[in-house]
């Protein structure tokens, strides 16, 4: 019964022991890099080198779930200073083991087995693993990683100027308020800064993956000299001695080396997303069934082809065509309730008609974007505009009218003030507007049309092709946004005719609240309302 307090007194020790790191966490990581460079140079006992190899791998495990578990590249922005840190500490961790392996023959347990267990006692198998191990990790992930990271810092910035033309038009729209911008601008900042920081700390794992070449074939050569020529080994036992410590040297810090290296590979090939990577490839790979189902059946053609042993391959088409059965769902069709006739009833007209101060009329294969059931986002974006308009110009828009037009195309709409024409234009709902400021005309393949509040040239693109037009540099946008651009434009430039007295009156009204003597001394003596 005493242990139980006992246990629970340490547990809380130790969270406290962790708050506090995290608290100096500055003061950890100096005196850290203090330590990887003090361990380069001071002697290290061999128990001592087995805690530090442990703590590499866990480092490296630990790096490696991260990069899996994040949602996009920016909440692992530390990554770059990381890696560089983890290829110090394994330099270091390289040096120590190349000192204890020449000057004792013996690197700790750790590597040890390693060299005896992992690789069977034959230093030939140890060699043969670890060149195979050095090859993966440069020939194969850090080229990748590397080739990938150069692509994405150069696409980033490219796209910089689209990103930012992209939140100036929602701002203009009164989609987003200035703090929203400022963080959007703010987020652009950092992608840039952490692609351009990933394409050089790319090269940090490259040169680990030479210097690990390099070490080994030392640390081999070394040996050797030092066994036959110091110690009275004969060349085969001093071959088989340092060669089995120096393979375990080579593994034990490669292994950690290809974690990071792939680590490395998920975040510059991560894009963003709302779920972590193994939803996402299990998203993606398990909803196409039909795939799995045809995999599994050539999977079974293999497994009855002469020569090859069955029972994998069948074993391998059960699973995947038990998948696709599972992941198959009947596709049900929404039922419709028909709707009932109602009887005609006698519509009675005002015998004047009014008309309204700002109109809206659609095609009707633009009625989703006023549908808010449907998620249109029309509706919110124009009250969005109003309240910026109010701000800008001092005055309350009036209320947009809102109304199909079977007389328009599907996707067009017209804008009208006082009922006469200020506006038209086409829009697509289902794709994507991409357009430059330079006015050259985009070299995107799509519906070629001009942006039809400033008349810029534009194409309208699938919502597919987003990601690789704002990596051109092109400002993407969709059809509301299109809309409620156009719509802002045309009020600005009609402010005259929609501003009503009632409008006038209110603003004097708002200044008589804080300057009454001014109002009253114009207000009518001097000038009239109509005046104003």
């Amino acid at each position: 019964m005493a242990s139980a307090p006992a246990s629970r007194t340490n547990t809380v020790e130790a969270v406290s022991g962790l708050r506090r790191l995290v608290r100096y966490s500055d003061v950890a990581l100096a005196a850290g890099v203090v330590a990887i460079v003090a361990l380069m140079i001071l002697p290290v006992p061999a128990h001592v080198l087995d805690i530090l190899i442990t703590t590499n791998i866990a480092l490296a495990l630990t790096i490696l779930l991260v990069s899996l578990y994040i949602q996009e590249p920016l909440q692992f922005s530390a990554f770059p200073t990381v890696l560089l840190l983890a290829t110090l500490f394994r330099l270091a961790l390289n040096i120590t083991s190349t000192r204890l392996i020449l000057l004792q023959g013996n690197a700790g347990e750790v590597i040890n087995a390693f060299g005896r267990f992992v690789v069977g006692g034959n230093y030939v198998v140890g060699i043969v693993v670890f060149v195979i191990l050095v090859v993966i990790q440069f020939v194969v992930i850090t080229n990748g990683a590397g080739r990938v990271a150069e692509v994405a810092a150069r696409f980033t910035l490219d796209a910089m100027p689209g990103k930012q033309m992209a939140i100036d038009a929602d701002l203009n729209a009164g989609l987003i308020g200035e703090e929203e911008a400022r963080r959007r601008r703010q987020e652009i900042a950092r992608e840039a800064d952490f692609y351009g920081a990933m394409d050089g700390a790319s090269k940090f794992v490259k040169g680990d993956a030479i210097a690990g070449i390099v070490i080994i074939l030392i640390n081999i050569l070394g040996g050797i000299a030092i066994g036959a020529l110091q110690r009275g080994m004969s060349l085969g036992e001093a071959l088989r001695t340092y060669a089995l410590l120096t393979v375990g040297d080579g593994l034990v810090t490669q292994i950690p080396a290809l974690l990071i290296s792939t680590a490395t590979g998920i975040i510059v090939t991560r894009s963003a997303s709302d779920a972590n990577l193994g939803l996402d490839v299990a998203r993606q790979i398990f909803s196409t069934p039909r795939a799995l189902a045809i995999a599994g059946v050539l999977l079974a053609v293999l497994g009855l082809t002469p020569g090859l042993p069955a029972p994998p391959f069948f074993l391998g088409a059960m699973g995947m065509l038990g998948a696709a059965l599972a992941l198959r769902r009947p596709k049900q069709l929404p039922s419709v309730e028909a709707a009932r006739p109602t009887p005609d009833t006698e519509e009675t007209l005002p015998e004047v008609t009014p008309v309204d101060p700002l109109e809206l009329e659609i095609g009707y294969g633009l009625i989703p974007l006023v549908d808010q059931t449907a998620g249109g986002q029309l509706l919110r974006r124009i009250t969005l505009l109003r309240k910026q308009i109010a701000q800008e110009l001092g005055f309350v828009m009036p209320t947009v009218r809102i109304r199909d037009n079977l007389a328009l195309r599907p996707n067009e709409y017209r804008i009208l003030v006082r009922g006469i024409k200020a506006g038209d234009g086409e829009v697509y709902p289902d794709r994507l507007m991409a357009m430059t400021t330079t006015g050259e005309a985009p070299q995107l393949e799509g519906l070629v049309a001009r942006e039809p509040a400033f008349g810029l040239p534009a194409v309208w693109i699938p919502e597919g092709q987003r990601a690789a037009a704002e990596a051109q540099g092109y400002a993407v946008v969709d059809a509301a946004s299109v809309i409620t651009t156009h719509l802002s434009e045309v009020v600005r430039q009609h402010a005259a005719a929609l501003l009503r007295r009632q409008d006038v009156q209110r603003l004097l009204d708002t200044v008589r609240r804080e300057h009454p003597a001014v109002v009253d001394e114009l207000v009518p003596h001097l000038l009239s309302l109509s005046e104003v």
